[in-house]
């Protein structure tokens, strides 16, 4: 959920934005509650909602959703982008 609903769309976001390559993401805080587990080969879906993405931070609401479309967990995630050292 973390890597799809923060840093897939982190990277969207900053592609739209033009910032450089040389970027990368860092998780810097989770409040997640979880209700289902996932079972082996079962299909998830991760929706991903911006809540703010300013100053280098990133903020999103996200859903992990099982193929029933029921909600296996829910939270928010927030990251900071990161310049990656050479």
């Amino acid at each position: 959920m973390a890597q799809i609903g923060l840093v897939c769309f982190g990277i969207y976001l900053l592609e739209k934005e033009g910032i450089s390559e040389d970027t990368t993401f860092a998780l810097s805080s989770t409040e997640i509650d979880f209700y289902l587990p996932v079972f082996p080969d079962e299909k998830v879906n991760v929706v991903s909602e911006k809540i703010y993405f300013r100053f280098q931070k990133l903020k999103c609401k996200v859903q992990l959703l099982n193929s029933r479309k029921e909600i296996i967990a829910k939270g928010t995630i927030s990251g900071m982008i990161v310049e990656k050292r050479k």
